[in-house]
């Protein structure tokens, strides 16, 4: 599933190409696209139409456009585990998975979203206040992350450590800190020079501050490199592949050896997914949380 650099350069590439532009129509090709848009696929499509695409947003995993005639209402996006907002011109062939399809007057390049597995969607919601601005109800529970204005590592911090789970549960955790999956969960914990199975209980302030820092500067890498892209699924609009999987330090590279230390890096089931580490640099605490 893509993450938050993934996130970010999509929500780039769509306030670049199409933020400004009022839509002439919108074609749904398949409802399970705007399922969680409960009126259904022409209510969606009607309530676009003639809309003037506002502004670009995004909070963790989440991306979504504002409208300038509806400061109380946004739509939605969610791209799951292969979802792709692309711009394409206009009479460029129809993907295999094409299930949206945005129109713009005046003509010109096409919004489409294309979903091979379909667990993406998008949706009308409501905006309300969290924090310093406004979010789709649906994502209000999510909390900020590392790169978002109205993040407080001081806050994350003391809450972290009054958990009883492991670091890696807790990175994972939306309503603690967004944005964050499995891979840079590892590639932060490896950063940090922490085992996955530490317990939160167990980590000095520093330990956790230095985590969050870990966390944001790997994204920060990550974005700068266009996300990371392990198959044709992710791509940015244009359909361009992220290059950050090169500077993978231990995620996918069980096997391999560590960049610092050359020990070989370590695959463990966590959670049904993997957790990679490196067993010198991340030893794993004798009160381990699995």
């Amino acid at each position: 599933m893509p993450e938050l650099p993934e996130v970010e350069v999509v929500r780039r590439g769509v306030a670049e190409h199409v933020v400004g532009r009022t839509v002439s129509s919108v074609e749904v090709l398949h409802p399970r696209a705007v399922r969680k848009h409960v009126p259904g696929p022409e209510d969606f499509s009607g309530r676009l139409t003639e809309r003037r695409l506002a502004a670009a947003r995004r909070r963790g995993k989440y991306l979504w456009l504002e409208l300038d005639d509806a400061p109380d209402e946004a739509l939605l996006t969610h791209l799951g585990m292969s979802g792709q907002l692309l711009v394409r011109p206009e009479g460029a062939p129809d993907e295999t998975h094409l299930r949206v399809r945005f129109r713009f007057a005046g003509g010109g390049a096409e919004l489409r979203f294309v979903d091979q597995r379909t667990f993406g969607g998008l949706s009308l919601a409501d905006l309300v206040d969290s924090g310093t601005r406004t979010v789709p109800k649906p994502v209000a529970h999510i909390a900020p992350d590392p790169l978002d204005p109205d993040f407080d590592g001081e806050v994350v911090v003391e809450a972290m450590r009054r958990r009883r789970t492991g670091v890696k549960r807790a990175l994972l955790d939306q309503s603690l800190i967004s944005g964050i999956g499995n891979i840079y969960a590892d590639e932060a914990l490896w950063r940090a020079k922490l085992h996955w199975a530490r317990p939160t209980a167990t980590l000095t302030r520093s330990d956790a501050r230095g985590l969050l820092d870990a966390a944001a500067e790997v994204m920060h890498d990550a974005l700068d490199e266009g996300g990371t892209s392990f198959d044709a699924l992710y791509v940015d609009v244009n359909g361009a592949s992220g290059y950050f999987a090169r500077s993978l330090a231990v995620y996918g590279q069980a096997g391999r050896a560590c960049s610092v230390c050359g020990a070989f890096v370590r695959r463990d089931v966590f959670m049904k997914r993997s957790s990679y580490t490196c067993p010198v640099c991340q030893p794993q605490p004798r009160n381990a949380h699995w």
